[in-house]
């Protein structure tokens, strides 16, 4: 694996003043992810794993310690340049789908070139590419409400790959789907990964996370477990059978 950190924090804290008390959501926190690992993130309700994701996905940022993003100190960066990185290096996958609800899938898809200084051509030629890569080119001018929820996962990792980022973050991107629907939304991340990617899963789901090289867990804010995982799943494997509940 290529030694290069892609993420590095130093000591994070996060803290939220509750009335009097102070309430650590992250308390210390250092971890190191390199270019193109896969890594799960864990841990009960509470334990800080979604304030993580968020500040390593910019959308929020340490009340102490240095987070630092392919070398640069996020704590340095104007609003605009967060904005840009954001936009440009780090692709988003959410429980949720987050989709706009009167757009096509095409349109959703297309949205984040819309910053790009794109042509509207070239970037709705770009969003089918990248339709067809996961599998709906036939899907492309269904709004949300006419795709099933494995379908509108679907458009929202290609929403999240649109930009061509390095990192793809992913918040239990199977939480509201079924065991089948579950196995192909992760195939679909494996061969993301595999064309280079890194990829940050949060999920609280062990046989999901077995997905992972690396499995990260977070307990109370801070580090309980790093390992490696010596048993990863392929989504692709047949005689692999989810214990879902």
């Amino acid at each position: 694996m290529p030694q290069n950190k892609i993420i590095s924090t130093k000591d994070i804290r996060k803290i939220y003043q509750m009335g009097t008390e102070k309430v650590y959501a992250l308390n210390g926190l250092s971890i190191d992810i390199h270019n193109n690992e896969y890594v799960a993130l864990m841990g009960p309700s509470g334990s800080g794993k979604s304030t993580l994701m968020n500040l390593l996905g910019l959308l929020d940022t340490p009340t102490e310690g240095d987070y630092i993003l392919n070398e640069s100190k996020v704590s340095e960066m104007t609003n605009a340049e967060l904005a840009v990185v954001r936009n440009k290096e780090i692709g988003f996958v959410f429980q949720t789908f987050n989709l706009l609800p009167r757009l096509s899938a095409l349109d959703n898809v297309a949205l984040p070139l819309v910053y790009s200084g794109m042509s509207k051509k070239k970037r709705s030629e770009k969003a089918f590419q990248v339709l067809e890569s996961v599998g709906l080119g036939d899907r492309v001018d269904h709004k949300p409400n006419e795709l099933s929820g494995g379908q509108r996962q679907r458009v929202a990792i290609a929403r999240a790959l649109v930009n061509d980022p390095s990192i793809i973050l992913a918040d239990e991107p199977t939480g509201n789907l079924d065991t089948k629907t579950s196995i192909e939304i992760m195939a679909i991340l494996e061969e993301i990964h595999s064309k280079g990617n890194t990829i940050i899963l949060v999920t609280h789901e062990p046989d999901i996370a077995e997905h992972a090289h690396r499995i990260i867990r977070l307990r109370d804010g801070v580090l309980e477990s790093d390992l490696k995982n010596d048993q990863v799943i392929s989504a692709h494997d047949p005689n692999h059978h989810y214990n879902r509940k």
